[in-house]
């Protein structure tokens, strides 16, 4: 199937293994040049050699913290003007509520509101005025689920999915589109 997306440029955030993996070979396969990123440069580059071959695509390998300045600015210097931005990004681990501390709390904020928002602040004006620009947020089920345990996760994500709703409606008329894919369980690595 001929997506319509030949030839544009994605970056996928935390595509070294997982959902972020199977974005980017999708990507790959439909004709983008993709960034991947992750933190662990082998698996990195063994994602990188993997799309590759599978797809004779431009992929470029940025290994980086997304959720730190430092990593967003080496995925953006990487691709300046992406067309294509998939945020993703690994959840807080299984815990009771009130188990978290304080810092645990920001750090899950950090992770799966405020480093999407970062990276959409980056790009989306550079995708209006280009009249293109497409950004899909992996968040999970537990957006419209909660499930106990995955409290810091579920507030984040939903938080994420609320916030966007408004931004969403501003760019649209310029062929800008933000969609949340919300996971369940998957069988990943």
């Amino acid at each position: 199937m001929d997506l319509g997306i030949a030839g544009r440029k994605a970056i996928i955030c935390a595509s070294s293994k997982g959902l972020g993996k199977g974005c980017a070979m999708a990507l790959a396969q439909a004709g983008c040049d993709v960034v991947i990123n992750g933190r662990d440069a082998a698996a990195l580059e063994t994602t990188a050699r993997e799309i590759r071959e599978a797809a004779g695509a431009t992929v470029t390998a940025v290994v980086a913290d997304v959720s730190t300045r430092e990593g967003q600015q080496a995925l953006l210097a990487a691709c300046p003007d992406p067309d294509i931005l998939v945020n993703n990004n690994g959840g807080p681990p299984f815990k009771d509520f009130r188990d978290l501390t304080r810092e645990a709390m920001l750090e899950g904020v950090v992770q799966n509101f405020v480093t999407p928002v970062e990276l959409i602040q980056a790009v989306i004006d550079g995708m209006a005025e280009r009249g293109f620009g497409r950004i899909i947020n992996i968040t999970s089920m537990s957006v419209l689920m909660p499930i106990a345990g995955l409290d810091l996760s579920s507030g984040a994500r939903a938080g994420l999915t609320s916030f966007l709703a408004g931004v969403a409606r501003t760019v649209a008329s310029r062929n800008v589109t933000i969609n949340n894919i919300l996971p369940g369980k998957m069988d990943t690595d």
